[in-house]
C-alpha cells in the first residue's frame, strides 16, 4: 500500500489513474470478484447518503432538546425563497443536505459515517449537490467515493478521526478534506489538484476543537456540517483553479496530529471546555440532564 502522498502521485502518473482507480485496485488486490463487490457496497451506501440528505428537508425533525431544531428545512426553504443571498443557491442546498443529514443522525435514523458520525453530513451534501450541478451518473460518484476514501486512509494513517483524540479538526476537518478532493475528481482535476483540495481544506479547520454541549452531537456538530461542506467546496474551486498549499498534503496531516495532540482535554469531546463550558451550556445540560 501507498504510504505516501508523493508516492501516490508518481503510481497515478505511470499507470495514468484517478485516485480513485488506485484505492479500487489496492482494496481488491486486481480481484475482479472483489472490486464488483466493493462497487456494489459503495452504491448501497450513496443510496443511504441520497436518502439522509433530504430525510428533513420538507419534514423538519422531532427531536426532543431543542439544540438543533429544523435547520435542514430552514435552510432549504430559505434556499427557494427568492430572496439575494450572501453565498448562492447551490451553497445554501448543500448545507441543507449536511444540516439533515445530521439530523438524521441524531434522530437515530440510518446514515453513513463518512468519516464519523459527528461529521456524517459532508461527504453526502457534496456529493449529492454536485450530482445535481453537473449531472453526475452514480458511477462518478462512487468514483468520487473512493477517492474520499484513499484521502481518508492517508488522514487516518497519521493522525485519527476521533474528536476525542484530534478535536473536531479530526472528524470534520477529515471529512472536509475527504469532500473537496471528491468535489476537485468529479469536477475534472488530477490527482495533484485533487491532494491540494484535501490540503487546503484542512488548513482551513486546522485546530477547530470538539465542544459539544452535553457531550450531545448536536451543537454545534450541526454547524460544522454545513460549514464543512461549504468548505469543501471552497476548497475544491481553489485547487481547480491553479492555488496551491504550499505544505505537501502528507505534512498537512502531520501538522493536523501535531495540533490535535497538543489538544487540552477540555478541548476534546469532554464536554467541558470551549462552548461546552458556557453558562448557557451548563444551563441547558441542567434542564437536559436535571
Amino acid at each position: 500500500m501507498i504510504k505516501t502522498a508523493k508516492a501516490l502521485i508518481e503510481l497515478c502518473r505511470e499507470k495514468d489513474w484517478k485516485i480513485s482507480d488506485y484505492v479500487l485496485e489496492e482494496e481488491s488486490k486486481g480481484n475482479e470478484e472483489k472490486k464488483a463487490a466493493i462497487l456494489n457496497e459503495l452504491h448501497h451506501m450513496l443510496a443511504i447518503m441520497k436518502e439522509s440528505t433530504s430525510r428533513t428537508l420538507e419534514s423538519g425533525t422531532n427531536l426532543k432538546h431543542d439544540l438543533i431544531k429544523d435547520f435542514g428545512k430552514k435552510t432549504w426553504e430559505y434556499s427557494k425563497s427568492g430572496k439575494q443571498f450572501v453565498t448562492d443557491e447551490k451553497t445554501l442546498r448543500a448545507m441543507a443536505r449536511a444540516f439533515s443529514t445530521f439530523e438524521s443522525n441524531a434522530e437515530m435514523d440510518v446514515i453513513v459515517a463518512a468519516p464519523t458520525a459527528g461529521s456524517c453530513g459532508i461527504v453526502p451534501a457534496a456529493l449529492v449537490t454536485a450530482a445535481e450541478d453537473i449531472d453526475a451518473s452514480d458511477d462518478e460518484l462512487v468514483e468520487a467515493l473512493l477517492t474520499s476514501i484513499g484521502i481518508g486512509q492517508f488522514i487516518a494513517g497519521y493522525g485519527t478521526f476521533a474528536g476525542s483524540e484530534g478535536g473536531c479538526q479530526a472528524e470534520c476537518g477529515a471529512a472536509s478534506s475527504m469532500a473537496a478532493a471528491a468535489l476537485a475528481q468529479l469536477y475534472g482535476g488530477d490527482v495533484e489538484t485533487c491532494l491540494n483540495a484535501a490540503s487546503i481544506a484542512i488548513v482551513n479547520i486546522l485546530g477547530l476543537v470538539c465542544d459539544p454541549l452535553g457531550g450531545l452531537v448536536q451543537y454545534p456538530c450541526t454547524f460544522r456540517n454545513a460549514s464543512g461542506v461549504s468548505n469543501a467546496r471552497v476548497s475544491a474551486d481553489m485547487a481547480l483553479a491553479g492555488t496551491y498549499s504550499i505544505v505537501p498534503f502528507d505534512e498537512v496531516c502531520k501538522a493536523m496530529k501535531e495540533v490535535g495532540d497538543a489538544m487540552p482535554a477540555s478541548l476534546r469531546e469532554t464536554g467541558i471546555g470551549g462552548l461546552a463550558g458556557t453558562d448557557t451550556a451548563k444551563t441547558l445540560c441542567g434542564k437536559i440532564f436535571g
